[in-house]
């Protein structure tokens, strides 16, 4: 129900936010969801063997003192087992609202008065028919019907439930030779932990010693386990696989990356989006306008169709029951819970509903290179022979060359030989030139020289300016090789594509999006990079305020647009963007200013993320859909539409069909939204 916050007493606070309740149930659900739910079967327990008795009596027992019997047993139905629907009448009086308990409250207490009137003071009322079977009935379907909506609602919240038991409870912490087992509330920042083997990492850290196969899926949904060594940084909450570990504690308690997730995924599930505040807005009207057209009709039936007044009674019960807006309450926030959980289950942070309703919208995604569509850093892609030394041996003179450089393009030759299982010595001796290259000499004396066309001047043979030519066309870098003063290959390299680039595009560009490429890169790398991935919109050498005009551009012309990035450059076009994607690699600028974030450094899983978002706001408006339709058909009934075609009889049975099916809308509605717990993007 749409609450005003500056009326409202009932708040609570959790992790320095503020929620707003319309009632005192609604507050408990929310603050002790364990006393609720056992307050709740309490009810229950009592409520349904009491109803059977009242029906028993009603239909079968035909006693003299019957009705006194269902008086005291439909009375305790109606203010114990019911008492949470008087207390919420009490909370929306104090808050100058009408919620939901509103309907039940005033429904089956006038039910049950009438009833008590017939059996107290017969003379008042003839007809001697009494309706504790529809008073009571009501009150336990209503609670029967809660109780699965919280069993559902528990099946909803799983995706948190299993994020906080990735949470290990104690910690291994080594002081000298001894190791201490302590709770993990008191692990401190610098703490010195070990790890074994079938072990949750208990916080946020970096491997000192050992190296280990480590399980991400929990945090980032990769199914192949990452091996961890000595200077990697460890996430806490996975898990440790096959050897022991000494880590030591970098972020505890708040400040983990688990803890960051369940707090986001929480924050999703208790966010509004703008379709929620609208469904809000008329759910605040929708009470009274019940109420009113409920009198309406058992006035109008009574007075100009001339039905008793018990009848009358009954169709204002049935109107006010079969119209409880509890489906509208739950609608968006039980689609948001479920496509949170799912998506942070598959490593996609959502930091609020506004976003994956935004998500839904996009039709235009702008795109940086380095680190979104690329891996962010340089790997050798071609060795290029020129000479009878084989590819090994022209990356063996390279590493020795490039051992002791510290440039990103010599780490990235030495890093190739290591996977090569190349092991290079260290030379004689070594010049770096800066901008140019190395000359280093080898144990045997040989002059190595790996640099660029300065270094090597006019000496290049043809064949290798050709092979350069093509290298640098396709936007690689390219150093040449030369031994003993003669040139004797060319190794290439390039800031790479993740692996599942080509595929994202592909997906996005399939789906009906505008693609962008627009990166500081130079054009000739840019235009090499959109090539290879089918990219057509390309803005090269951009810095980060051509990024936010180009956004604004878009924007202009009508498109919602997306930014993917994951550096402190790209935060300012993050923002300006309607929706940010930060990738979770990225900085913690990036990812402050992105409204979703990819935990796997995925660009794939921006895809994703539009997806998710497009079938949860599907859910969303089937919710509201099933929710409004279905008042708006069966109000009517109750109100009296079938009484031409089955006479006055049809209030037999109808305020208890009215009960299930108010029951039945929720239930549906939150089923339905389950069914996103089974969405997949192949």
């Amino acid at each position: 129900m749409h609450v005003e916050e500056a009326s409202t007493a009932l708040v609570s606070e959790k992790e320095g936010k503020k929620y707003y309740f319309c009632s005192t149930t609604c507050k408990l659900q929310f603050d002790k969801p364990e006393l609720e739910m056992k307050t709740l079967k309490q009810a229950l327990a009592l409520a349904w063997p009491l109803t059977i008795i009242v029906a028993v009596f009603t239909y079968v027992l035909q006693l003299s003192y019957g009705n006194y019997v269902m008086l005291v047993l439909a009375s305790i139905v109606q203010f114990y087992a019911g008492q949470r629907f008087y207390a919420g009448i009490i909370d929306a009086v104090k808050n100058k609202s009408a919620n939901m308990d509103t309907l039940i409250a005033i429904g089956t207490s006038a039910a049950w008065a009438y009833s008590t009137v017939v059996v107290l003071f017969p003379a008042v009322f003839p007809t001697g028919g009494v309706y504790y079977d529809t008073s009571t009935i009501i009150i336990a379907l209503i609670l029967t019907g809660t109780y699965m909506q919280r069993l559902a609602e528990s099946r909803a919240s799983t995706a948190v439930s299993a994020l906080v038991s990735l949470q290990p409870k104690i910690a291994h912490v080594v002081k000298g030779n001894d190791v201490t087992d302590v709770p993990i509330e008191q692990i401190k920042e610098g703490y010195i932990l070990l790890v074994k083997p079938g072990e949750k990492i208990p916080t946020d850290s970096v491997v000192l010693e050992g190296e280990s196969s480590v399980d991400e899926s929990m945090i980032t949904g990769e199914s192949m386990p990452v091996t961890k060594r000595k200077g990697d940084k460890i996430t806490g909450g996975t898990m440790n696989s096959t050897s022991s570990l000494r880590i030591k504690a970098a972020k505890v308690g708040e400040d983990t990356a688990l803890a960051q997730i369940i707090r986001i995924v929480k924050d999703t599930a208790s966010s509004k989006v703008p379709i929620q505040k609208l469904a809000d807005k008329v759910s605040s009207y929708f009470v009274p306008a019940v109420v009113l057209i409920g009198l309406v009709a058992a006035l109008g039936w009574y007075f100009i169709g001339g039905v008793g007044l018990n009848v009358a009674i009954l169709i204002f019960v049935s109107v006010l029951i079969i119209a409880c807006p509890c489906a509208l309450g739950i609608a968006t926030p039980a689609a948001l819970l479920v496509s949170s959980g799912k998506a942070a289950k598959s490593g996609i942070l959502v930091k609020s509903g506004e976003s994956l309703q935004t998500a839904s919208k996009v039709n235009a995604i702008v795109l940086d290179k380095t680190g979104t569509l690329t891996k962010g850093s340089p790997e050798v892609t071609d060795i290029v022979i020129l000479s009878t030394y084989s590819k090994r041996q022209v990356l063996a003179f390279a590493a020795v060359a490039e051992i002791n450089s510290e440039h990103v393009l010599g780490k990235a030759i030495v890093a190739k030989a290591n996977s090569e299982k190349i092991k290079a010595e260290f030379p004689k001796k070594f010049n770096y030139k800066q901008g140019v290259g190395v000359t280093a000499f080898d144990r045997d004396g040989r002059k190595i020289m790996i640099g660029n066309m300065e270094m090597f001047g006019k000496h290049l043979p043809e064949e290798a300016k050709r092979q350069l030519k093509n290298l640098e066309s396709e936007g690689k870098t390219t150093l040449i090789l030369g031994v003993d003063d003669k040139v004797i290959g060319l190794i290439a390299l390039a800031d790479v594509l993740k692996e599942d680039s080509a595929k994202a595009i592909d997906a996005l560009q399939g789906s009906g999006k505008e693609v962008w490429l627009v990166t500081g890169d130079n054009e000739r790398v840019a235009n090499a990079v959109a090539r290879q991935l089918g990219i057509k919109n390309i803005i090269a050498q951009s810095k980060p305020e051509q990024k936010m005009e180009k956004i604004a551009e878009l924007q202009k012309s009508g498109k919602v647009v997306a930014m993917v990035g994951d550096g402190v450059n790209d935060a300012p076009a993050l923002t300006k963007a309607d929706l940010g994607i930060a990738i979770g690699a990225g900085t913690e600028v990036a990812m402050q200013a992105g409204g979703i974030i990819l935990i796997r450094n995925s660009i794939y899983d921006a895809y994703i993320a539009l997806e998710l978002g497009k079938r949860t706001m599907s859910k969303i408006r089937q919710n509201l859909f099933w929710a409004f339709g279905y008042n708006i058909i069966l109000i009517p009934i109750a109100a009296g539409a079938l009484i031409p075609f089955f006479t006055i009889s049809v209030y037999d049975f109808l305020p208890l069909l009215a009960a299930f099916a108010m029951a039945f809308s929720s239930v549906t509605v939150v089923s339905n939204s389950l069914l996103l717990a089974r969405f997949r993007v192949s």
